[in-house]
């Protein structure tokens, strides 16, 4: 597996960790940021490398400050 396909299922596991303590399904976070929810279980299983933009709207998407949100995936 490469370095890149490492931080991507990082990242995708910090993102599942964040939904799931916020109570949230992945089809709840999908309708809250306008995807479906295979978008959002691609992105949780690091098979994306979403953008910047994407990952300001999951942010928002669990309540989160885009900053609080980088400092989370950052230490997750």
């Amino acid at each position: 597996m490469s370095e890149k396909d490492i931080f991507l299922k990082n990242i995708g596991a910090s993102i599942r960790k964040l939904r799931l303590d916020k109570g949230l399904t992945q089809l709840e976070l999908a309708h809250k940021v306008g995807k479906d929810q295979q978008s959002i279980q691609r992105l949780e299983a690091g098979n994306i490398n979403a953008t910047l933009y994407y990952l300001s709207e999951i942010a928002t998407g669990l309540d989160m400050s885009f900053e609080d949100f980088m400092k989370e995936l950052k230490s997750g």
